[in-house]
């Protein structure tokens, strides 16, 4: 008779237990809007900033929505 007695490891990015996988995904946005809101206080506070031509110094990029890739 041959019995495995191998236990498997817990992954570190595993979640076994749903109201841990709740309170990290409530974290996440937490964090997500703090970041958010700080950015935007930031922007807020450089807006009277203007290159030469009158358009402004402090700007976001990178928010457009997603487009696809034309080849």
């Amino acid at each position: 008779m041959f019995e495995n007695k191998v236990v498997p490891l817990r992954q570190k990015d595993e979640i076994d237990d749903p109201l841990t996988e709740i309170l990290r995904a409530g974290a996440k946005r937490l964090i997500e809007q703090a970041v958010e809101a700080e950015f935007a206080a930031f922007l807020g506070s450089h807006a009277d900033l203007k290159l030469a031509d009158g358009r402004q110094r402090i700007v976001r990029h990178g928010h457009d929505p997603v487009r696809p890739i034309q080849t």
